[in-house]
């Protein structure tokens, strides 16, 4: 049905005449006469009586009128929270990142945001691949390396290390390692040199490999990694982020790391003011803050 018959029909019904609704809607008389006209032969019924005080709903242009008058009404009630809206944050928002930052890092502090912002449906893509936020695929990415697409605003968050961990039962039944060579006698649980991950975590891996390892456990995230070690399976290369919600792990050789790794939040010039947006970012921000102190601390 024509949205804009049923405009004209609804401000034609408020106002009683012809001539007071085409004052309205700034259309001559006989535009608003062929408009009401067509919608009565679209739905094949008479919607007004005619006489000389005006036009009177007849029964079916009541039922017609009470269904604009709600359209109207909800119209008028979303115009106003979009309005409203520079103060809410509410709404669907897409966010992509690895899956071990996800995981291990994100999930575990969305409850936070959830408290604070109830009204937001979060999706939360967890891949290695790197989705293009200016087609749309998301609308915000946080990412190991600083992202190659035109057209996004990007924020560095932090870095990180990749490092050894094993969890003190694991050590005390089989030893802690006091040199690179001393893992010819234990397992490493680690991420699969074919899964798609950070060059730095890639060639840490590589060089403990060097050494002639018995026993290892390769999974494709550091998810995997995570629950390896924590099955006291072995020493595992994890990110370094993960000591604040797993503080009983022990780092093994504190000498031994990969190099840095930055954290990228990105998303498409055109949210620049996104509300949804800026919520997630200032709080991945304040949360990293907040991190960075406890770290120091």
């Amino acid at each position: 049905m024509d949205w804009d018959k049923l405009r004209i029909f609804h401000t034609v019904a408020e106002k009683g005449s012809l001539t007071h609704a085409g004052d309205v809607l700034h259309l001559s008389q006989s535009a608003v006469s062929r408009q009401i006209r067509a919608l009565e032969e679209s739905l094949n019924v008479t919607l007004f009586h005619r006489h000389a005080r005006g036009l009177i709903l007849t029964e079916q242009g009541e039922l017609l009128f009470d269904a604009t008058a709600a359209m109207v009404k909800r119209l008028d009630a979303t115009t106003a929270r979009i309005r409203d809206s520079e103060d809410e944050v509410f709404g669907s928002l897409r966010v992509t990142t690895t899956t071990g930052f996800g995981t291990l890092w994100l999930a575990p502090r969305l409850p936070a945001l959830y408290a604070k912002y109830p009204g937001l449906k979060i999706d939360l893509m967890l891949e290695e691949k790197v989705l293009d936020l200016p087609m749309r695929e998301a609308d915000v990415a946080i990412r190991m390396k600083e992202p190659s697409q035109a057209d996004l605003i990007r924020k560095r968050l932090m870095q990180i290390k990749m490092r050894l961990y094993a969890t003190p039962e694991y050590l005390a039944s089989a030893g802690t390692p006091e040199k690179i060579d001393d893992f010819t006698q234990h397992r490493l649980i680690c991420q699969s040199s074919s899964t798609p991950q950070v060059a730095a975590g890639a060639n840490l891996v590589a060089d403990l490999m060097s050494v002639d390892i018995p026993s290892t456990l390769t999974v494709n995230n550091y998810f995997g990694v995570l629950q390896g070690v924590l099955s006291h399976l072995g020493v595992g290369v994890l990110p370094d982020y993960i000591t604040e919600d797993f503080p009983h792990l022990v780092r093994v050789l504190p000498t031994i790391e990969s190099s840095e790794v930055p954290v990228f939040l990105a998303y498409p010039e055109e949210l620049r003011h996104s509300k949804r947006v800026a919520a997630f970012r200032d709080f991945v921000v304040e949360e990293i803050f907040a991190f960075r102190r406890r770290q120091q601390d």
